[in-house]
């Protein structure tokens, strides 16, 4: 049948804005429908980790990154008196770093606006608002919408439309709920003269009242007070009692004009079903996660990254569509470790006894003041444990950092320079290391064979030089001569030399059409 487009996503988020760009810088017809007739105009999200600023890149708009937001530098937790419990530097390019900042405070309206900018330069990508999707059935081999009393039929669709999803509602999947849920004051503001907050974004663990108080970037600032017990909704939501609890900060109608206040219940949960045949979820629609971590947004934006490039393979008939099952492993996974994370935080922030604070605070300040206390867990660049994975060497389900790199065309960021897309990165000559049916194969899937040579070395075509010493080091920690890299930056395996690219090749084919390999590497079959 011929459908109406390819891809219809619902929803035009930042999930939903990425997903169809991805999908339509590959040449897919989408459609976009939209409820709303004007953008929000107000912020959601106010912070993004380095890998979601790659993902952002990848869309085409990794230049204008620096008008939505600013890089992050501090996150504290304080005692009710001021005492730090725990600090978490932002600042600054980690190592398995994506290659862009660690943490950007960003306004999600100019994000949303320079992704819509990005969008309106793709003649393929059609964007149709103030349409409410009232149904959505799937037939032996397209998929019909309807929204607005129109109807419109569909390859694919990507229920991108948020916590209230309709497209949920039509597979009928399920939630899986941790029970952790509390009700927050959210006051959005500018201030009418620049001040300097440190910490530029704080929790307040005071069993008083729990506070927030972060950078909403480009000069938004944002306050959160949480519910307490015999506070009904209406009367925290009232702008009296907002501006009562700002006062103690410093923050009144003569210097600060509020843009918007209103509670919001944040909870921790994600679908049972991430995909019924040819619908599939994202976003919102797919999970929700406490604020503390920051990733909320995130964790969405991965979804867009991971999905992608999979739907495009099966659009091409070069993976089957089995191969989207492996998208709700590897997704819910990492959303495990993210949630687990966001709701130990928000456990410490959001205790109302003050018995219990008083515990905790002893015990988060020795450990504040041991060298030998454990690291906070990685939030950023959490490697894959399970899914579309090669069983041929060690290394799969690591993050591929970014690093700059010299090539033919000049320096930049490798994603930049060599290309996006699988890559094949070697130390060695491709030729050596591949057959040519494995060579066309790569090729098919969309490779890009990389050479590695030492930072200032001469470089010629297919080749870069390392000149932030970072992935030659990678390799050899991986006790590799090459690595298949995902397009979503992940590796997919490892070689250590001719007869186990071979199989690491092989594994790839294999997993597109059939997904086997896809394993656990914890131990143990998916």
């Amino acid at each position: 049948m011929t459908t109406d487009c390819d891809v219809l996503v619902v929803g035009w988020g930042p999930v939903g804005q990425l997903t169809a760009t991805l999908l339509a810088q590959q040449g897919w017809r989408v459609t976009v429908l939209e409820r709303y007739e004007r953008p929000y105009p107000f912020p959601r999200a106010v912070h993004f980790d380095g890998e979601t600023a790659r993902y952002l890149a990848a869309a085409g708009i990794g230049d204008r990154l620096h008008e939505v937001g600013d890089p992050a530098v501090d996150y504290e937790f304080h005692t009710a008196d001021g005492q730090v419990l725990m600090r978490l530097e932002l600042a600054g390019d980690p190592p398995g770093s994506a290659g862009w900042p660690r943490s950007v405070v960003f306004h999600q309206p100019a994000l949303e606006r320079v992704l819509q900018e990005r969008a309106e330069r793709l003649p393929n990508l059609r964007l149709l608002r103030g349409l409410e999707v009232t149904d959505c059935v799937e037939r032996d081999d397209h998929v019909e919408v309807t929204a607005g009393g129109r109807r419109i039929t569909a390859s694919w669709v990507v229920g991108c439309d948020g916590a209230n999803s309709a497209v949920r509602r039509a597979i009928g999947s399920t939630v899986t709920g941790l029970g952790f849920f509390y009700d927050w004051l959210l006051c959005d503001l500018v201030l009418k003269e620049p001040r300097e907050f440190r910490p530029n974004n704080l929790q307040i663990c005071d069993p008083a009242r729990p506070t927030t108080v972060v950078s909403g970037g480009l000069e938004h600032r944002r306050w959160e007070f949480m519910r307490l017990p015999g506070e009904s909704i209406e009367e925290l939501n009232r702008p009296e009692t907002a501006w009562r609890l700002l006062e103690p900060h410093g923050i009144t109608p003569d210097n600060a004009t509020m843009h918007r206040h209103s509670v919001y219940t944040f909870s921790a949960q994600w679908v049972d079903q991430w995909r019924r045949g040819r619908i599939l979820l994202a976003g919102d629609a797919a999970h929700l996660m406490p604020p503390f971590a920051g990733q909320g947004m995130c964790a969405g934006i991965r979804d867009a990254a991971n999905l992608t490039w999979k739907l495009d393979l099966v659009l091409r008939g070069r993976g089957a569509p089995a191969l989207l099952d492996s998208y709700a492993v590897e997704r819910t996974g990492h959303l495990r470790h993210f949630i687990g994370y966001a709701i130990e935080l928000g456990k410490m922030v959001c205790e109302l006894d003050p018995a219990a604070a008083a515990a905790r605070d002893t015990m988060l300040l020795a450990r504040a003041a041991d060298p030998e206390a454990e690291e906070p867990p990685q939030l950023s660049g959490v490697p894959l444990t399970e899914g579309l994975l090669s069983g041929a060497g060690p290394g799969a389900g690591a993050y591929m950092p970014q690093g700059r790199v010299t090539g033919t065309a000049g320096t930049g960021r490798f994603d930049d320079v060599a290309g996006r897309g699988f890559v094949f990165l070697t130390d060695q000559d491709p030729a050596a290391l591949l057959d040519d049916a494995d060579r066309e194969f790569l090729a098919d899937v969309g490779t890009r064979l990389v050479r590695v040579v030492p930072a200032g070395a001469p470089v010629g075509e297919g080749e870069v030089a390392d000149d932030d010493g970072v992935y030659l080091p990678f390799l050899a920690e991986s006790s590799a001569v090459a690595l298949l890299v995902r397009p979503d930056f992940y590796v997919f395996g490892s070689a250590a030399d001719r007869v186990s690219a071979a199989e690491l090749v092989g594994d790839l084919r294999r997993g597109l059409l059939s997904v086997t390999p896809q394993r656990s590497l914890s131990g143990g079959p998916v």
